[in-house]
């Protein structure tokens, strides 16, 4: 993983609203945009638009962390924890033997 997809990673996973669109699509994979919107507004009381959740949803899918298959004229969404398994292993193995250095 290159220094730029480490940073789209965790950039991706600085903001509450994204880490809560993985939440919804780890607890059900496969979801609409307009599935994530209703559920985003009745698990969190706060209904974003659409733009908004799709503007997360992209950062997500260039992080890696999202991807996108189409069902017909649908995106359909799905978690992708590989990049970030990826991330959190080279992230602590490289800061882990920084300490074995000393």
């Amino acid at each position: 993983m290159t220094d730029d997809e480490l940073d789209r990673v965790f950039k991706a996973l600085g903001d509450r609203t994204r880490r809560r669109i993985m939440d919804r699509l780890r607890e059900r994979p496969d979801q609409s945009l307009f599935e994530i919107c209703a559920l985003s507004a009745a698990q969190d009381g706060v209904a974003l638009s659409r733009q908004a959740i799709t503007q997360h949803l992209d950062m997500l899918h260039q992080a890696g962390l999202v991807r996108i298959a189409w069902a017909g004229r649908t995106r359909i969404h799905a978690l992708d924890t590989g990049p970030l398994q990826d991330a959190a292993e080279q992230w602590l193995h490289t800061h882990l033997n920084k300490g074995e250095d000393r």
